[in-house]
């Protein structure tokens, strides 16, 4: 039995509950009438058959009254609730009407507001959801334009410009080989020497452009590639040690694997180092990461900080909530240290 076909009964069983009890008070009424009037005219089983003759009529007449209030009652009901079904597959431009201003009406009008606010907060999210993908798309553009204009600069500045100096030198060097063998021999030297440059250059931007793609492998397994590929195009010697790196997230991961990633092109490209150290350990809550070289270093206190790859270093290690520190001297290599909460 659903809800509808209850209500309904509760309805039937009222009327002919004020029947009954219609019935009884007139009984009791006409008892007490012929009692204080001391009418003898009227009997006892007289006023039994007329209270039954009157029940009777209240039966039938709190039948047919009851039958049609409640299926007035159920039309309105079965209304309402095929609206919320309405509502709920979607088709919220539907409207309910509201009738009698009474309680159900009341409802009905308070449904048809909540219909209308639902539509418009609906209309709100797609315009956030069309925004936000907008949106999405510029900040890609803009990450695209960005990264391309490094690339040009980086290219501008080192490659290129190392490849102009081969040139000149290469030119030099085919003028003096006749005549001065000696100075040839310098030459060639230098040419050697920025044609090494140039290459480790080029190895640390395509170490930089290499993608985060982990190919169902842990950031271990990942790492271990990286590092045997460095070992085989470069010169380096790179010890290599990655412990309590389980159950990393999905984003940790991919930040760390670009911090490291980021601090091997920046060794190839500017350190001028013969060995590399990195390693990784969980203790007390932290994962730490320590990264050495022992190449030429810097001196930290002329603003290293601003160059993009250091900064960008930071800037990942602070979106994981972890703390990245940076120490060099002149002549005696850099050391890194980053420290996440796991």
């Amino acid at each position: 039995m659903d809800h509808t076909s209850a209500i309904r009964n509760m309805i039937i069983k009222s009327f002919f509950m004020m029947a009954v009890m219609a019935s009884l008070i007139s009984f009791v009424s006409l008892q007490v009438y012929l009692f204080l009037s001391h009418n003898d005219g009227v009997s006892l089983s007289l006023s039994i058959y007329l209270t039954l003759a009157l029940l009777l009529i209240l039966l039938l007449l709190s039948v047919y009254f009851g039958f049609r209030t409640s299926y007035a009652f159920k039309g309105r009901i079965d209304d309402l609730s095929t609206f919320v079904t309405l509502l709920r597959s979607g088709k919220l431009s539907a409207r309910v009407e509201s009738g009698e201003h009474d309680e159900l009406g009341v409802l009905a009008d308070e449904m048809n507001h909540l219909a209308t606010y639902i539509q418009e907060q609906v209309k709100s999210l797609q315009r956030l959801a069309d925004e936000k993908s907008e949106l999405a798309e510029k900040a890609h553009g803009a990450a695209v334009m960005e990264e391309r204009q490094r690339l040009a600069r980086d290219l501008h500045d080192s490659v290129s410009q190392q490849l102009f100096a081969l040139n000149m030198l290469s030119s030099a060097a085919l003028k003096s080989i006749v005549h001065d063998s000696g100075k040839a021999e310098g030459i060639m030297k230098q040419v050697a020497e920025i044609a090494s440059k140039a290459q480790g250059e080029m190895r640390a931007l395509l170490l930089h452009l290499r993608p985060v793609d982990l190919k169902g492998e842990d950031i271990r397994e990942a790492l271990i590639t990286l590092i045997r590929e460095l070992k085989e195009k470069t010169q380096l010697e790179i010890e290599s040690k990655f412990e309590g790196m389980e159950d990393l997230s999905k984003g940790t991961e991919t930040h760390l694997f670009r911090i490291i990633q980021e601090s091997l092109s920046n060794i190839l490209r500017h350190s001028k180092a013969t060995r590399v150290i990195i390693m990784t350990e969980k203790k007390e809550g932290f994962l730490t990461l320590y990264i050495s070289d022992n190449g030429i270093g810097f001196n930290p206190f002329e603003n290293k900080m601003t160059s993009y790859g250091l900064q960008t270093m930071k800037e990942r290690a602070e979106e994981i909530g972890g703390h990245f520190q940076i120490r060099s001297k002149e002549n005696e290599g850099t050391y890194i240290n980053l420290r996440i909460p796991v």
